[in-house]
């Protein structure tokens, strides 16, 4: 019978996102990929350290018990297969159950998301990032200079999502970009009933709702959403994630505050906004990624 991940929450990451290869990657930047093989090559025996995803994927891959198999963290990185063997001596180093990887020496390797299935994308690549988005999978592009996760919560998988362009459309960002916030306050308390459009994200945090709802007693999942929306528009957000039938443990309306102090008291192990001013405040205190859509990437993106 043929191997399936089918019904199984897949995480398709990067080297560079998992572990720390930033030393390396110096190399690679300053000379031709031959030079940033052979240092990997020369470091084979040496487990890398970890990276910035490294508790995230930890942790997830704790759902799976003898038998039952519910999380699959695949490999797929712009490495060589030379450099993809540390990659992968180091998972094993970890204790890391990973079984399946791609290497492509810097071709795109966002095209194989598809066939694997995946329901997220951590990358520290910005172009592979903006395709998987295009191609309808949840990304992020990982700040390898972000904070670790504390090592407060073993027994929990911590996640922190902004809202708008994230878990939820742009509509509403669209209305502030061009019209301000008075118009964005009354635009979302005129339509308070109405749900708002899913967002990329949505479908990875319904994967993960059902996967906390599956339990084990090993390890649970607790989510936030952690937006600069505040009072009257939290109320279109509360209601949407009602219509979705998917509840978050805490909810942060900041009203416009950095995000990076309550950030830290929330202690996730991963933070996705669509904004990189907020992933910069994030970053020093969490492990943190930019998910570079909606209409604030369209525009950076044209400037």
């Amino acid at each position: 019978m043929a191997s399936t991940l089918d019904g199984k929450l897949v995480v398709a990451i990067s080297s560079r996102a998992l572990f720390n290869f930033e030393e390396e990657n110096r190399v690679f930047e300053q000379n031709d990929d031959r030079a940033y093989m052979e240092l990997q090559l020369a470091r084979l025996e040496q487990p890398a350290l970890p990276g910035v995803a490294f508790s995230l994927v930890k942790k997830l891959l704790a759902f799976n018990q003898p038998g039952d198999a519910r999380v699959e963290v695949v490999i797929l990185s712009r490495n060589d297969p030379v450099s993809g063997l540390r990659v992968m001596k180091s998972a094993a180093h970890y204790d890391l159950p990973i079984i399946r990887c791609t290497f492509t020496r810097g071709e795109a390797p966002w095209r194989y998301l598809q066939p694997l299935k995946a329901n997220l994308f951590l990358s520290t690549h910005l172009k592979d990032v903006r395709a998987a988005l295009d191609a309808g999978v949840p990304a992020a592009q990982v700040y390898p200079h972000s904070a670790h996760a504390s090592a407060a919560h073993p027994n929990e998988v911590r996640i922190a999502f902004d809202g708008d362009a994230v878990l939820f459309s742009d509509e509403a960002e669209r209305v502030f970009q061009s019209q301000g916030l008075d118009a964005f306050q009354q635009h979302e308390k005129d339509k308070a009933a109405q749900p708002l459009s899913a967002g990329p994200f949505k479908p990875l945090l319904a994967a993960l709702h059902r996967l906390q709802q599956e339990g084990t007693p090993a390890i649970r999942i607790r989510t936030a959403l952690v937006t600069a929306r505040s009072a009257p528009a939290h109320e279109r957000a509360i209601r949407t994630l009602m219509q979705w039938n998917i509840q978050v443990d805490e909810a942060m309306f900041l009203g416009g505050l950095p995000k990076g102090e309550f950030l830290r008291e929330f202690e996730p192990d991963f933070f996705f906004d669509d904004q990189t001013g907020h992933i910069e405040s994030a970053a020093r205190h969490v492990p943190s990624g930019h998910v570079a859509s909606g209409v604030q990437n369209t525009l950076l993106s044209e400037d």
